[in-house]
């Protein structure tokens, strides 16, 4: 049988360009080596969206357009929406009663995304992320969950978690592998930080070839370069980056005549901006199919919801034996 993989996203917006170089081309790969579990984490995006509840549904579509768009095969992964699944939650609260506020307090992922958001005090939602993610993990026994090297003290945590149960209790639960891969970090239009839907510096996955044309046109270059002729620094441009991401071919050209002030910067964005539409058409067109059939959309989440559910039951089954909580 195929190991099971568990993976997915926080629906706080829609998914960019970072996104897809980041996890969600790596997913469409992994899904056919196998079994994959994909989480449309809605509860999970209340840790820091919890004010705007509203925009939940909203997102959850577009996420699930996203997965969709950029190639997900609903007959190779389960997509599912974390709220359904309520074994989750109660999954997470027999956990919460064995895992200290200390051990969570020193997460390095916890204390850097903290200080990022500028938390002074940390929402015990927000401090509790790493146990709903490891019942994330172990409701339906996954025994691989691919990340970036950032996210390894996330799933440790998961592993300590998943250990003091066995070592409590009964060894139901299986101790997940971190699939770690080569996970690059697309830098933002402003140059200055990584992509982010937050920053307002990305390509999301559903710009027309205008937005795109616009964006790219507004983006950030070589600080240094002035005029059309000047020697260009492509190391530090963003634009740069992306011809070695989006036009790898051509992309060695791009670096020299840059350093010898031989290709001004509208051109050079000239040419991304084409290799960046290019590469979003295919997407474009599976996503108007899916747009255009939203009843085919919602059965895809049902169906895998509902095959989610199904795990779900039989794994709190165990766990309630295991715990002596099978009272009737």
């Amino acid at each position: 049988m195929k190991e099971r993989i568990l993976t997915g996203d926080r629906i706080t917006g829609k998914l960019h360009l970072g996104h897809y170089v980041g996890s969600l081309k790596n997913r469409v790969e992994l899904q056919n080596q196998y079994e994959t579990y994909l989480l449309l984490a809605d509860v999970q995006a209340l840790t820091t969206h919890f004010e705007k509840p509203e925009l939940i549904e909203q997102n959850l579509r577009n996420v699930a357009l996203d997965y969709l768009s950029a190639g997900i095969n609903p007959d190779k992964a389960t997509i599912f929406v974390q709220s359904l699944i309520p074994e989750i939650a109660e999954l997470t609260t027999y956990f919460s009663m064995f895992v200290t506020v200390n051990s969570l307090r020193h997460n390095p992922t916890i204390k850097s995304e903290a200080k990022e958001r500028g938390f002074q005090d940390m929402y015990y939602g927000f401090l509790g992320y790493p146990v709903s993610q490891t019942a994330d993990i172990t409701f339906c026994k996954a025994t691989l969950v691919p990340i970036g090297e950032d996210q390894l003290p996330h799933i440790e945590q998961t592993r300590k978690i998943v250990r003091r149960f066995n070592q409590l209790y009964k060894p139901v639960l299986l101790e997940p592998k971190p699939l770690i891969g080569d996970v690059p970090r697309l830098i933002g239009l402003d140059g200055n930080n990584k992509m982010s839907k937050s920053l307002g510096n990305a390509i999301h996955l559903d710009s027309t070839q205008e937005e795109v044309n616009e964006k790219i046109k507004k983006a950030t270059t070589d600080p240094a370069r002035v005029h059309k002729m000047d020697i260009g620094h492509p190391d530090i441009c963003p634009i740069y980056a992306y011809h070695q991401t989006f036009r790898k071919e051509g992309s060695d050209e791009i670096y020299e005549s840059c350093k010898k002030g031989q290709i001004g910067c509208m051109e050079c964005k000239l040419k991304i901006a084409q290799s960046i539409n290019d590469f979003l058409e295919p997407m474009r067109e599976r996503r108007i199919v899916y747009q255009n059939n939203p009843k085919m959309v919602y059965e895809i989440l049902m169906s895998g919801t509902e095959k989610a559910q199904l795990v779900a039951k039989e794994t709190m089954q165990e766990i309630r034996e295991a715990m002596s909580m099978n009272y009737f």
